[in-house]
């Protein structure tokens, strides 16, 4: 096939400006991982493993990497926004590229609205006590009026915020082992691998399926590779240098917790880190409160820049309505698609629980990243003029092979709720396919 009428090579005219560099890059991979899981989720996944919430997040990061890997292949040699769907219609044709950008607009639209119902939990009430349906409309608008601002004033706002999430992090790190010296941590339940529920080998499957949460916003990455300064250098950096940092934060964080709190308390709480501090005492919750909601907000911002992306790309392959294409005449950011990915968000936050949308959101994943790890394979013989990261065939096919074991784990009704949204993906995609050959 050619790449010349295929690929969008070289994008000189791009309506999108470019204006992130590797450090930018570098921040907006890594605060979008740090914001996406660790300050909420890691109670359900003490819930699933045991005090051993290490070994999960462990398992967890070594798939993401697998996959990482092909999407740095696939970036680097199609900077585009669309990302994981334009390379799906590369590899497959428009029925594949509307089906996986379905998954993953509608994955970043749930997350977008777990992250908003997990601001207004726990973290939030050390303040006030707001009904959930106008912190979401207060929080996820903001959000968006920042997106419509600039790619570039939005990840600048996410360097500082990324900052503030890592050092609350590293004071997670600190207090936990003040805990422990003082003598009233217990280091033993980092070696209790298993619940009464779940034998090891199991916990250590289901705690990484919901610990992958907290690593999937590297795939976000992909949708601004149109927005970034020489992609072939810095999108491969900034990718496995903030997967790697955040794999390390996220260890000391889970060993510090578990080490720290019970694990049945970590279980109960909706913000599990800050039972970590009050455990601790010397550090006002407030204070613990504030960084938190940074963090979260941050992910949040995110993975609103990730969906209104692949809305805007999807709409320019043809295979969303064109309205989507719209962008701000001075700030060049699609407002149109930033408007319509939130409002969806704004509409599912008020009906799930953040444990349910997590689910939902890693199984849509998993099928995006199954067919990605198979579309570098299916596109090597896809020759384009520029220099790109090449992952290795076996790392692509490990990588597809995670996402079979992980998708294993599910529960039933995590199989139905999913199914149901393939479903709909599927039969629009259908629709949109034969549109497509049709004109």
């Amino acid at each position: 096939m050619s790449s010349r009428t295929q690929d969008g090579m070289e994008l000189p005219g791009t309506p999108l400006k470019r204006a992130l560099t590797t450090p930018l890059l570098y921040f907006f991979i890594l605060g979008d991982v740090l914001g996406a899981g660790v300050y909420v989720l890691v109670g359900q996944v003490a819930a699933e493993s045991g005090g051993a919430v290490w070994v999960p997040l462990a398992v967890a990061l070594g798939m993401a990497l697998l996959t990482a890997s092909s999407y740095a292949e696939l970036a680097t040699k199609y900077p585009r926004a669309g990302g994981a769907a334009h390379y799906a219609m590369l590899a497959y044709g428009p029925f594949a590229g509307f089906f996986v950008g379905f998954c993953m607009l509608a994955a970043g639209i749930v997350s977008a609205a777990g992250l908003a119902r997990g601001f207004g939990g726990d973290y939030l009430r050390v303040f006030v006590s707001l009904p959930v349906a106008w912190v979401v409309v207060l929080f996820l608008g903001s959000l968006a009026l920042l997106n419509a601002r600039g790619i570039r004033e939005s990840t600048r706002a996410n360097v500082a915020a990324t900052v503030i999430e890592v050092a609350g992090l590293l004071l997670v790190v600190g207090l936990g082992v003040w805990v422990i010296l003082r003598g009233d941590g217990d280091v033993g339940r980092l070696a209790q691998l298993g619940t009464a529920e779940n034998a090891p080998a199991a916990a250590v499957l289901s705690g990484s399926l919901l610990a992958f949460y907290s690593f999937v916003g590297f795939e976000t990455s992909a949708n601004v590779a149109e927005e970034t300064r020489e992609p072939r250098r810095s999108y491969p950096r900034a990718l496995f240098g903030a997967l790697a940092t955040a794999g390390v934060v996220y260890a000391l964080v889970g060993a510090a917790a578990s080490s720290a709190v019970s694990t049945s308390s970590l279980v109960r709480s909706s913000g599990p880190l800050l039972a970590v501090v009050e455990a601790a005492g010397g550090v006002p919750v407030q204070l613990f409160s504030v960084i938190a909601l940074v963090a979260v907000a941050n992910g949040a911002l995110l993975t609103g820049i990730m969906s209104s992306r692949l809305a805007y790309g999807m709409a320019r392959d043809g295979l969303l309505p064109a309205f989507l294409t719209r962008v701000l005449p001075g700030r060049r950011t699609p407002w149109a698609a930033i408007g319509t990915t939130t409002l969806l968000s704004a509409l599912l936050a008020v009906t799930g629980d953040v444990a349910t949308l997590a689910s939902t959101l890693v199984l849509l994943l998993l099928a995006v990243f199954f067919l990605v790890n198979i579309a570098v394979l299916r596109l090597r013989n896809d020759v384009v003029a520029r220099d790109h990261f090449t992952t290795p065939t076996g790392v692509a096919l490990l990588g597809a092979a995670s996402c079979v074991l992980l998708a294993s784990q599910f529960e039933g009704q995590v199989w139905v709720r999913g199914s149901t949204v393939l479903a709909v993906g599927a039969l629009l995609a259908w629709v949109a396919a034969r549109r497509h050959h049709s004109r």
